[in-house]
């Protein structure tokens, strides 16, 4: 009977093995939150400005586009934005407001009527289309804005 070698990289045999081992790298998504903008500036009218100034910016940090068409992003309680055909060039950023407005390349628009992200602390996660998570970013009640 022959035996078969099967060729693996460090991570494959770590993972086959169970075992951790420091300075082995899992890979991070290459779309990721950057930035968020919890508290609007202003009062927190509801007009559909105070809205928009309310927003999470997503960065691509390959120098490849990403199809983020079925991408989620969404709070703890569960708001949830869902990305249609969208590319998002490499080495590029995109903001997704909370209000309504016309999508560009730059800005995608939620289009509620009411806040999502807490001042007082919150949680966005992004998803990927298959529902894993891409990346998170939390923040407490200190400031308007977080760098993730």
């Amino acid at each position: 009977m022959r035996s078969r070698v099967i060729a693996m990289g460090a991570a494959g045999v770590v993972a086959a093995a169970g075992m951790f081992v420091p300075g082995v790298a899992w890979a991070a998504s290459s779309v990721q939150i950057y930035r968020v903008y919890f508290d609007s500036p202003g009062k927190d009218t509801r007009s559909n400005a105070s809205l928009n100034g309310e927003w999470v910016q997503l960065i691509n940090r390959s120098k490849k586009s990403v199809q983020l068409k079925g991408y989620r992003l969404r709070d703890k309680t569960g708001y949830t934005y869902v990305f249609g055909s969208f590319k998002l060039g490499g080495k590029k950023t995109v903001k997704v407001r909370t209000g309504k407005g016309r999508n560009t390349s730059a800005n995608r628009y939620w289009g509620r009527g009411s806040y999502v992200w807490n001042n007082t602390g919150d949680t966005a996660y992004l998803k990927y289309a298959n529902g894993k998570t891409a990346d998170s970013c939390s923040w407490g009640s200190k400031g308007d804005w977080k760098y993730c």
